[in-house]
Parts: structure tokens; sequence; C-alpha cells
């Protein structure tokens, strides 16, 4: 995948995270800080129904569009799932979760790009 098939990827789970009214949605470049990933999209919702209702609308509205997910963690619990698209890693967290652990600052050195 090149840097804007990812980029593209990252921008397109952030909007489909904001149709099911995620809250905070940010895109993190990793791309030259760590090999882990070349982005995050963070976002929360204040549910754990919130929060499987915007992963499972990423997974569907990107398989559609040919861009399977390749695993999956944190489904069950619901208060962080992780969706692992290789280039892109999706972080959909429960609002306590995400304050808590602050990947964002944990990342703080990382460009962000806010969707809205």
């Amino acid at each position: 995948m090149t840097e804007d098939q990812a980029l593209n990827l990252a921008r397109k789970a952030g909007e489909y995270a904001l149709e099911k009214k995620a809250n905070d949605v940010q895109i993190l470049t990793l791309k030259g800080i760590t090999s882990i990933t070349d982005y995050f999209v963070i976002c929360s919702a204040d549910a754990d129904v919130q929060v499987k209702a915007i992963a499972n609308n990423i997974i569907d509205k990107l398989r559609e569009e040919d861009m399977p997910v390749w695993n999956v963690e944190g489904y069950n619990a619901g208060r962080w799932i992780l969706l692992d698209f290789v280039d892109v890693v999706v972080h959909i967290v429960h609002d306590d979760a995400r304050e808590y652990y602050g990947l964002e600052r944990l990342w703080g050195d990382a460009p962000t790009e806010s969707i809205e």
C-alpha cells in the first residue's frame, strides 16, 4: 500500500467513525516515528454499544471498498476495539479509557489531523 493509499484509508475510517457519532476523531502520522504502522486513527464513544457500532461501520464500509480488516482485537469487551489494517490501525475507545490511557500523549511527537 502506498503512503497516499494508507492516508486515504485512515481518512475514510475516520469519516465512517463519524457516521456513528464518534467523538474527537484524530489521525496520527507515525511514519518515521515507529515501524508499528504508518497511521493511527483514534476516536472514542460514550458507551460500549456505540464503540461496537463504530467498529462495525468501519469494517463493513471498508470491506465494501475491498479494504478488509486484517485483525480485530477487543471486540467482545467493547471498551477498546483495535482494527488492524496493517498500514493503518484504528483505535475505538470508550471515552473514559481514552482519557486514562492518553494515546495522543504517548505519541505526542506525531503530526495530528482532526476529522470533522
